[in-house]
Formats: structure tokens, C-alpha cells, sequence
């Protein structure tokens, strides 16, 4: 078999309203999974999977977790049954241990909708193997960049690594009710400024993410932001495949590392 290399991604994910409502991301996810080779697997850290640890999911067909509230009851009703790969995620593991980063196995755990949600529209038919891994919050950007660079090697075994948050996630600011609202300022700075850094390879500037100007405002917390520090780790060629903002403030950006 001629196994080709594949990227790393960073997605944005979005509402989990991407699911019935694909706005100008969908489209782009379904392109990219068009356009890229066909993965052995898929290997994702997801913001919605914060852990103290980090952690491994080794099981053999992990439930699809509808993480939220107060959404059509359609929503509910999606299911994602992609397998998992119990020996993959053994080899993660072990190549995590050689790297001196512990992480446990995790054979319960569902599938949040950080992973699920872009799959659904760039693999719908659910038929490749998907691993999840943990954000340990008790790591430092460092850290997490070298999660990314200790799985890099699987992307020459056609395996992609995904990193799923979002460029922007300040709930409070979004304009629920209008999806042509105007992008506040603050929001296409810190997006503007995450591009321009990557596009001139200078990846401290982003692992250095507290001196980001309009973080803050951006990002409350950091759990959206830090899946792009795994990303980073995966490639150092980065491109811009799509760029987006939905709900005014709520970026959709996808980046590519190669």
C-alpha cells in the first residue's frame, strides 16, 4: 500500500448548530475531506475534552455525545459511529511514554461534539477510525506543541491530526439571532495577528499566547485556543484553508500544517 503524508489540522468547530446549519465552513470541510487523501485514521484533541491528565481513548466504538442545551431536537438525534482503533491508540500511548509525556488510557469515554461536528461534514460516512485525545490543562503551550510533535510521524501513515477549538470564543459576545452581524474589531485583530504570525513561521509569538493582543476578549478561558499549540506541533508549514467569522464575533478558520 503507498500511504501518502497527510497535514495536521487546526478546525474551528463552532456552534453545534454547524451540524444542521453548515454556513461557509461546511462547504470547506467537505472540501477538504474531497481534496486531501483518504486517512488510515484520525487522531483529535478536542477543546471540549479537558482533562488534568492527558488521556488516551482506546475504545473500540466510542457514543456520540451530545455535550450541550438547548438546541432543535434534531441535533440529538445526529450519531457519529466511526470505530475507534484500540491499537492505535496503544501505539499513541507508547509513543507519548518514549517522549516522557504521560498519558492514561481511556476506554469510556464518548465522542464530544469537538470531534464529531467537522468529521460529520468532511467524512460522513463515519467509516474511518477516530481517536480522541485529552487538552491536559495542566500543561503549558510547550507541552501541548509537543504532543503534536511527538504524533507528527503518524501523518507519513496517511493518519491526520486534528486539533478542534476556535480561533475566537467569547460566547458572551455573540450575536445569537444575527449571522450577518458586523466582526467587532477586537475579533479580526487577534485572528489577524494568529494568521500573520504562523504565515511568517514565527510559532513563538503564538506559544507566547498571553501576549496576544485582545486575548482576553477572545478567549475567557483557553480551551478553544490552546487545541492550535497540538496543530502547530504536527507541521511547520502553515496555509490558510478557510477563513470565516459566524454570529459577528465567532471565528471559523481552518489551518493547515505541513
Amino acid at each position: 500500500m503507498n500511504l501518502q503524508t497527510l497535514p495536521g489540522l487546526f478546525i474551528s468547530h463552532g456552534s453545534p448548530m454547524l451540524a444542521l446549519d453548515p454556513e461557509q465552513v461546511g462547504p470547506a470541510l467537505q472540501r477538504l475531506g474531497h481534496n486531501l487523501p483518504r486517512p488510515q485514521a484520525i487522531v483529535v484533541m478536542s477543546a471540549h475534552w479537558e482533562s488534568n491528565a492527558l488521556e488516551v481513548n482506546t475504545g473500540v466504538r466510542p457514543e456520540t455525545w451530545h455535550d450541550f442545551r438547548g438546541f432543535p431536537k434534531e441535533l440529538y438525534e445526529i450519531r457519529y459511529p466511526a470505530p475507534g482503533s484500540p491499537e492505535l491508540a496503544e501505539e499513541i500511548l507508547q509513543l507519548l511514554a518514549e517522549a516522557q509525556l504521560t498519558a492514561h488510557a481511556n476506554s469510556t469515554r464518548p465522542r464530544d461534539h469537538g470531534v464529531w461536528m467537522p468529521l460529520l461534514h468532511m467524512y460522513p460516512e463515519a467509516d474511518i477510525p477516530v481517536i480522541e485525545i485529552s487538552l491536559p490543562m495542566n500543561m503549558n503551550a510547550d507541552q501541548i506543541y509537543k504532543i503534536g510533535q511527538t504524533l507528527a510521524p503518524l501523518r507519513d501513515r496517511q493518519i491526520l491530526l486534528i486539533g478542534s477549538g476556535s480561533i475566537t470564543h467569547n460566547l458572551k459576545e455573540l450575536s445569537w439571532n444575527n449571522q450577518n452581524n458586523q466582526v467587532p474589531e477586537w475579533a479580526s485583530s487577534f485572528r489577524n495577528y494568529v494568521v500573520s504570525k504562523l504565515t511568517h513561521s514565527n510559532y513563538d509569538a503564538i506559544l507566547d499566547w498571553d501576549s496576544i493582543p485582545f486575548l482576553n476578549k477572545n478567549h475567557p478561558t483557553l480551551e478553544h485556543f490552546a487545541p492550535i499549540f497540538f496543530a502547530m506541533g504536527t507541521g511547520q508549514r502553515f496555509s490558510l484553508v478557510h477563513s470565516s467569522f459566524s454570529m459577528g464575533a465567532l471565528g471559523m478558520d481552518i489551518y493547515r500544517f505541513d
